[in-house]
């Protein structure tokens, strides 16, 4: 009986190359007991690193597969396979040439963008579910995994800006400041520049808080008294100034305009932290 030949593949891609080899592998699956060896070649994104395969695998005689995104590594991939006399299979480019003409749009040709939006998605769902577990200085223990802590006094928009955070995929949290009540030492051990104080007029947090009393059926003093909502500002300010924690005015802002200003501040500061580094 002859013996069979050892085929090489290559699967090549301009990312990790988990998408080629999981579709060579779903089509090797019909092939019962094949002698075939995968050799994954990642991140080809350049027409040296295209020339580099092919010459390997010129030397190996072997079959090169590939999902490259980009239209002129794919025209490279094949002028170059041609002339070293090297087979290769283009498993991305008919369905992106397809989905063109039926869209009527080009591709973006930017490698990894699946899995980049599969993980994105990941996160969001991740974040939210935190936000929920961390809304209202719940689960206060392991604060120091957020990514940003919202405090203030109540009806500062807290809760729906830390929730526009968390669909956004920033793992969010929120802690009431209350006079008489000490915050969780897990947020005095926050960094200062991933706490946000959110403070606003008093006159737009009383009419704000009579509402909510209306509707929930909230006892009215002292929780909508004038006095009481500038000695909880007070207290909160207090420990701003005290804590070195950025300050938002939220008076007459949307959830949109307080959540993009927190998101600018953390960027800035990451900013800053890439250049020290």
């Amino acid at each position: 009986m002859e013996k069979s030949i050892m085929l090489k593949i290559f699967v090549v891609s301009d990312a990790t190359g988990g998408t080629a080899e999981r579709m060579t592998k779903s089509a090797l699956a019909q092939f019962e007991n094949a002698p075939v060896e995968l050799i994954r070649r990642s991140h080809i994104k350049t027409p040296d690193k295209v020339h580099a395969v092919i010459h390997e695998a010129s030397k190996e005689n072997a079959l090169i597969l590939h999902t490259l995104v980009s239209n002129e590594l794919r025209r490279f991939m094949v002028s170059e396979s041609r002339l070293h006399n090297v087979d290769s299979l283009d498993m991305m480019g008919p369905i992106l040439d397809r989905l063109a003409t039926h869209l009527k749009l080009r591709p973006q040709e930017k490698p990894g963008l699946f899995q980049q939006l599969g993980e994105a998605r990941t996160r969001e769902i991740e974040a939210v579910a935190f936000a929920f577990h961390h809304d209202d200085g719940q689960n206060s223990s392991d604060l120091e995994r957020a990514e940003v802590v919202l405090v203030g006094i109540s009806r500062t928009m807290k809760t729906p800006t830390m929730l526009y955070l968390a669909y956004r995929g920033w793992f969010a949290a929120n802690v009431p400041l209350v006079p008489g009540i000490a915050p969780p030492k897990a947020l005095l051990s926050m960094p200062a520049d991933r706490v946000f104080c959110l403070v606003a007029d008093p006159d737009r947090l009383q009419h704000m808080r009579r509402a909510r009393a209306e509707e929930e059926s909230i006892p009215l003093e002292p929780y909508i008294s004038l006095d009481q909502i500038r000695s909880e500002l007070a207290y909160a300010e207090q420990l701003c100034r005290k804590h070195l924690w950025q300050r938002i005015d939220v008076t007459g802002k949307s959830v949109e305009e307080v959540a993009r200003e927190i998101i600018f501040a953390l960027s800035e500061e990451d900013e800053k932290n890439a250049e020290v580094y």
